[in-house]
């Protein structure tokens, strides 16, 4: 089922994939994204047919982060940040298992929703970095701290600087680097595997105890 630029597709064994799908506009997060993610978690939350999602986008980028045209819109950038407030809390507060698919870029916003995700499972082409730094827009400094080590993380909030999927393996920023055109294959029969355990909602239940607070 798709809504908009959001696809939802029921993968069977406790599975839903959802897809972000604004391919031409690198999936970037607009409102109606950002509304949209909010609204199906918030659903499946309480569906007992779902017991792991899957996060993917489509075509070649995972997500751009916010849409540059809310961006230059905005009267500024803690308003639009604001505006957003139920899209992060619905993703960071969800209480069963995300595991991101990254086959591609994964910046800014798209970054930090991949690092709100419970794994993170990249293809070789996935990159991440918060290169808006550089146009003065600060990155989310305690959301990447929370997945990589804290001098790590200064860094890249620090410099903006893009980070390959060989690197972002090597210091925790994803859990799994797949070669090859395996990855949605490999991350489904991954999700598969934790919706199988028994044990998988009150880990994740354990994982928002020990979380920091980021959205409120």
């Amino acid at each position: 089922m798709t809504v908009g630029p959001l696809r939802t597709e029921v993968q069977g064994d406790g599975v839903v994939l959802l897809t972000l799908d604004r391919p031409d506009r690198r999936n970037a997060l607009n409102a109606e994204l950002r509304d949209l993610l909010a609204d199906t978690l918030t659903r499946l939350a309480t569906d007992g047919s779902c017991r792991v999602v899957v996060l993917a986008g489509r075509g070649p980028t995972f997500c751009a982060g916010f849409d540059l045209d809310e961006i230059r819109a905005a009267t500024s950038i803690e308003t639009l940040f604001a505006e957003a407030d139920a899209y992060h809390h619905a993703v960071h507060t969800f209480p069963k298992p995300i595991i991101a698919a990254i086959q591609g870029p994964a910046v800014a916003g798209g970054m930090d929703l991949a690092l709100m995700c419970d794994m993170r499972i990249a293809g070789a082409g996935a990159t991440f970095g918060q290169p808006q730094v550089k146009a003065g827009i600060p990155a989310a400094f305690d959301l990447v701290a929370s997945v990589v080590a804290e001098p790590v993380a200064r860094e890249i909030c620090l410099t903006g600087r893009i980070i390959g999927a060989t690197e972002a393996l090597g210091i925790g920023l994803v859990n799994r680097l797949v070669e090859g055109d395996d990855l949605m294959e490999e991350t489904l029969a991954l999700a598969t595997e934790v919706a199988a355990s028994p044990a998988s909602a009150a880990a994740k239940a354990g994982f928002l105890t020990g979380q920091p607070d980021l959205f409120g």
